[in-house]
């Protein structure tokens, strides 16, 4: 016998045991018999019963000959049955009454506990179907399109709020007129638009641009993210396709914004269980809805990722998404102009000037820009003024750069030094190279995960980078190390920054942009992300000789660059020696101070200081003066106030003094 079926027979032996000994008591147990309302009053009545219990609406007793029986008491007659009960039992015909007589409660008094209990469980099985679904949607409608229309309530965003992107504004301007006009463009046979794909880097405004598009088309605008197509029941992110599509096309001519749609849109076989996948019916339906047999006019999607490499090549090709706007990072001009947007409803200061603050973000994108200028207005506010600086843009450009400020951090002296001499190093290269961007900033003061920083900015956009541009890069970024090594005799992980991107960058001359003169004009270059399922087989295009010849490549472009890197350290040690001492000294220097130390001496840098020291504390003193002139002025106007009219004084200088 198996060892389970062992382990029950003692249950079923326990079971047949109590049923056997409560059918033997069944049997020994004497038989009761059931009156009706009716026979117990007629036995009663005829002196027949002895003994009666009450027990609710149920009464049972023995009559005279010993018989056991029951009987059942209507309610509207159980408080009347029970008054006669002890009227006979007073007289002497019973011998024995025991019980309470039941209340004559009313009928909705006895149902009510029962209604209350439907309406538990009614409450109960509503909240769990609204919160059975993310987003309080019904349990039974998970196969609806999660969509929301855009609304026009409030300040609208429209094209003349969005800086920059010309280009950009006048392709999304274009599909708004095709539907505001749609007879100016048929007329010449032109087919509106199916789809426009958004492609750029994060934070370059796609959904922001999208926006402006709801604001100035005039048409229902639905919005949705791809991640809400998917879900964890087979076959509902189709479904939701095909709700979108019924609903848009009801209020055609419309616009259908699909954020991140890389969620959705992704390369089909590219899961290792196979190509039954979820997403990809979801995907497929997409495809149909988009450019199938059904007729599709007058909705157009938009639909924006920073991913453009994973989507399935039939999501891009015309019929579908017929255009890709490229949103990419604004020059020098657009983030002027982004700038003074960000600051239209902000106090900034008349001497704020957005040309030179533009110069001094290369490469941000506008929500880096709108970033810059909330970290200002925070920062004005921790210094209680009134109106945004300009030193406080700048400062807050740096920490946006480079992190918070960590001045309070304990730095031993020697750290100091080495921190001190390796910054300097940098900036003394960047200095003494050609055609180097122009240093801003030195620190040593640590910020955000670095002991210190040297920054530079460059003085115009550029599109390209050079091989020479790209060898000076690799020099600067070795000169810590090289100061390090020369200075102290010994070197640091504080350089551990500095060497990956020089590694980073001396292999993609190599491999990716063919600067090397030993390997030709050839790419080595291989998908630097993983997309697992298209490339997790995939094998270098380059033999194991090649990447030999690559390794031996990027030592000899790294190498070289460190020589030259101690050569020029070595010639101008006198320099090296001279900037440590000022950040050892100052801490920080700007990039006018650095220069005037490099030009001059340290003698010059500390006259300067000074001067700027004196200059400040003149100020300071200035406007504590006026502050005060202000105050006595003030203080005199009360006195005089309240000599003529005391009750106004009161109710006057409060005003005044704001």
């Amino acid at each position: 016998m198996k060892k389970g079926l062992k382990g029950a027979s003692i249950y079923i032996v326990i079971f047949l045991g109590i049923l056997l000994l409560v059918t033997m008591s069944g049997i020994n147990a004497q038989k009761s018999v059931d009156y009706s309302y009716d026979v117990f009053i007629e036995k009663l009545e005829g002196n027949e019963i002895s003994e009666v219990q009450i027990d609710g609406n149920t009464i049972s007793g023995k009559l005279n000959d010993g018989t056991v029986f029951t009987s059942y008491v209507p309610t509207m007659l159980a408080l009347k049955t029970g008054e006669m009960l002890l009227d006979l039992k007073e007289s002497g015909q019973l011998m024995k009454v025991t019980g309470i007589p039941p209340a004559n409660t009313p009928f909705i008094l006895e149902i009510l506990p029962t209604i209350i209990m439907v309406l538990l469980l009614v409450v109960f099985w509503f909240v769990f179907m609204q919160n059975s679904q993310g987003g309080g949607s019904k349990v039974m409608s998970f196969g609806k399109s999660k969509a929301k229309i855009v609304k026009e309530t409030g300040k609208k965003i429209t094209f003349s709020d969005v800086a920059g992107l010309k280009e950009e504004k006048e392709e999304m301007q274009e599909i708004v007129d095709f539907l505001k006009h749609p007879r100016r463009y048929l007329a010449l046979g032109a087919r509106i638009p199916k789809g426009i794909l958004m492609v750029g880097p994060p934070g370059t405004g796609k959904t922001y641009l999208s926006r402006a598009c709801a604001g100035e088309a005039g048409v229902p605008f639905y919005t949705i993210s791809g991640s809400d197509f998917v879900e964890m029941f087979v076959g509902v992110g189709a479904s939701r396709v095909r709700d979108l599509f019924e609903e848009a096309k009801k209020n055609a001519p419309c616009i259908v914004f699909i954020d991140e749609i890389d969620a959705v849109g992704r390369k089909r076989g590219a899961g290792l269980g196979g190509g039954h996948d979820e997403r990809e019916q979801t995907l497929n339906q997409l495809l149909v809805e988009m450019d199938g047999f059904s007729d599709n006019e007058g909705v157009i999607i938009i639909a924006a990722t920073n991913r453009p490499d994973i989507l399935d090549p039939a999501l891009l090709r015309p019929g579908r998404f017929d255009r890709q706007v490229m949103v990419g990072v604004p020059d020098v001009r657009e983030r002027e102009q982004i700038l003074k947007v960000h600051a239209r409803n902000k106090p900034v200061a008349e001497d704020v000037d957005y040309a030179k603050l533009a110069q001094s973000t290369p490469g941000f994108t506008p929500a880096d820009l709108e970033n810059v200028m909330n970290e200002a207005a925070l920062l004005s506010a921790r210094k209680s003024d009134r109106i945004i600086r300009m030193e406080s843009i700048k400062d807050s450009i740096i920490k946006v750069i480079a992190g918070v400020e960590k001045k309070s951090r304990m730095v031993s002296e020697k750290e100091r030094k080495l921190t001190a001499y390796h910054e300097a190093g940098h900036a003394v290269i960047a200095q003494l190279l050609p055609e180097t961007d122009p240093v801003h900033q030195v620190t040593i003061i640590p910020r955000g995960r670095a002991g210190g920083f040297t920054m530079q900015l460059p003085e115009e956009d550029r599109s390209y980078a050079t091989k020479k541009g790209m060898e000076r890069e690799l020099i600067i970024l070795l000169g810590g190390r090289v100061a390090e090594s020369l200075v102290l005799g010994d070197i640091s992980t504080g350089a551990q920054n500095d060497l990956s991107r020089v590694t980073k960058i001396a292999r993609s001359m190599v491999t990716k942009y063919a600067m090397s003169d030993n390997l030709g004009s050839m790419s080595y270059d291989t998908e630097d992300e993983v997309f697992l399922g298209r490339d997790f087989t995939s094998m270098k295009n380059y033999s194991e000789h090649v990447a030999a010849e690559i390794d031996r490549e990027v030592r000899n472009i790294v190498d070289t660059a460190y020589d030259k890197a101690k050569n020029l350290l070595d010639e101008h040690l006198d320099k090296l020696h001279v900037i440590a001492s000022a950040l050892l000294k100052y801490e920080t220097i700007s990039g006018e101070e650095f220069k005037l130390a490099f030009d001059e001496g340290m003698d010059a840098l500390a006259e300067k200081v000074e001067t700027e020291k004196a200059k400040i504390e003149e100020e300071r003193k200035l406007t504590k003066a006026q502050e005060e002139a202000e105050r006595l002025e003030m203080e005199r106007m009360k006195e005089a106030l309240k000599a003529e009219n005391p009750e106004a004084s009161e109710e006057i200088a409060p005003e005044k003094e704001s």
